[in-house]
């Protein structure tokens, strides 16, 4: 992935103090360091452009964004050493544990702030901001994911002990929120029908690619390996995400429809990966299917510049069904025609620039594939309107307002203190 010098450089120093007037903001992720997660890294250059001094306390990443502070494009980042849960429960209890003490521990140093704006998954970082509600921050609650549906989704383990508590923490968080960010209308929903929030105090912020990073460059035919097409998989490789719907449906476009003229990448990594590596094996595809593991954004671009076909192949489940995914976004922006299976916010997200595929219906999904590789123009067609689809109504234009009207729905009747410091809320007159 790209430096930290790619976004603008880094300095050192100790942040807690401001140098400028204005709102200070404290931004909590557990999930991903920044700015390598692009959502919350256009979130804070948003609300550093709107006047706020924006702080960041995450977790250190493995071979970017290591350092422990950084100052990038005037965000301040603050970030802790946090290992990965392995080994069930007990593992994500463990990871949990550190890095709600990192985060108590940096929000200390960062000192008061006006709002403090909590990314999940987990749904845990209500406790640190509640810590700071009572010094008189605002707290606005990002959903990024539907933790009871990961949950299920994830480990499949039913509707048991562990899920009603998250379940139960998650209601905590809904309850604790001045106001709630969803990436989507299916979020937005859950949030007034489960979290019983008011729909003024839901604000849709969807996720959206960096259209001045990603654009498409010239194909590179020497990435296909010498076949005429190139299909690409881009993403986290879990054990929701149907990497393994998509090689048994390659397995299918193979061996049942007769197709060889196509080279496959599968970009990105995570918990499966390995296990995918060797399913890939199993079904014979090891010569025509290459994983990369996660790689720097330009040879991403490279890839999908190049391919013919860009596959979304996450099985319906409840998780998935609602949520907005990343990779759709990033295809549409590079103009890539996409498969799909039939999900609620695929086709929220995709509309005509994909098709669609019956739920978790691989062969049907290889015919699709098989579909698209015959037809160039149709699949230039779907490029176009997914590039038009993110420069237009699901742009990120559109999820700045709607971030920045959710900062003033949670800070109205707060007076501003100079320096930076938080406000107190205004005394409103008895009746």
């Amino acid at each position: 992935m790209l430096g930290d010098t790619a976004f603008g450089g880094t300095s050192s120093g100790d942040a807690a103090g401001s140098d400028r007037p204005g709102r200070r903001a404290l931004i909590l992720v557990e999930n991903l360091s920044v700015p390598f997660d692009r959502r919350v890294w256009q979130e804070c250059t948003t609300l550093r452009d709107a006047g706020w001094e924006v702080h960041v306390i995450c977790p250190r990443g493995e071979k970017r964004d290591t350092e422990a502070y950084a100052e990038i494009d005037g965000v301040r980042i603050h970030r802790y050493p946090l290992r990965a849960a392995t080994g069930g429960p007990a593992g994500y209890l463990r990871e949990y544990g550190t890095a709600l003490w990192h985060t108590a521990r940096l929000a200390r140093k960062v000192g008061p702030v006006d709002v403090v704006h909590a990314c999940n998954p987990p749904d845990l970082l209500f406790l640190p901001a509640l810590w700071l509600k009572r010094r008189g921050a605002r707290f606005v609650f990002d959903q990024h994911d539907l933790v009871p549906e990961l949950y299920l989704s994830r480990f499949g383990r039913g509707e048991d002990l562990l899920y009603r508590g998250v379940c139960a923490l998650e209601r905590l968080t809904y309850r604790a929120a001045d106001v709630v960010l969803a990436t989507n209308e299916s979020y937005r929903d859950v949030a007034v029908r489960r979290g019983g929030r008011r729909p003024a105090d839901v604000f849709v912020v969807r996720s959206a690619p960096d259209i001045g990073r990603f654009h498409p460059v010239e194909p590179e035919p020497e990435l296909k390996r010498g076949k005429p097409h190139l299909l690409c998989y881009l993403g986290v490789m879990g054990p929701q995400d149907g990497v393994d719907y998509a090689l048994r449906a390659l397995a299918k476009l193979r061996d049942e429809l007769g197709r060889t003229d196509w080279h496959a990448v599968f970009v990105g990594g995570g918990d499966t990966f390995d296990a995918m590596v060797e399913l890939a094996r199993r079904l014979g595809l090891s010569e025509q299917v290459q994983f990369t593991g996660r790689v720097p954004d330009a040879d991403l671009v490279r890839y999908l510049s190049t391919a013919d076909v860009c596959l979304s192949p996450d099985p319906r489940n409840p998780l998935n069904d609602v949520s907005t995914m990343n990779k759709v976004l990033e295809y549409m922006v590079m103009g890539r025609p996409i498969v799909s299976f039939d999900l609620k916010e695929a086709r929220v997200s995709a509309g005509d620039a994909a098709v669609y595929a019956p739920a978790d219906d691989e062969a049907e999904f290889a015919g699709l594939i098989a579909l698209l590789l015959d037809d160039p123009e149709k699949r230039a067609l779907m490029g176009k309107i997914g590039q038009e689809r993110i420069s237009g109504p699901l742009s990120w234009r559109n999820s700045q307002a709607s971030l920045l009207a959710a900062y003033a729905a949670a800070c109205r009747d707060r007076a501003p203190v100079p320096g930076g410091g938080p406000g107190r809320a205004r005394r409103r007159p008895r009746r």
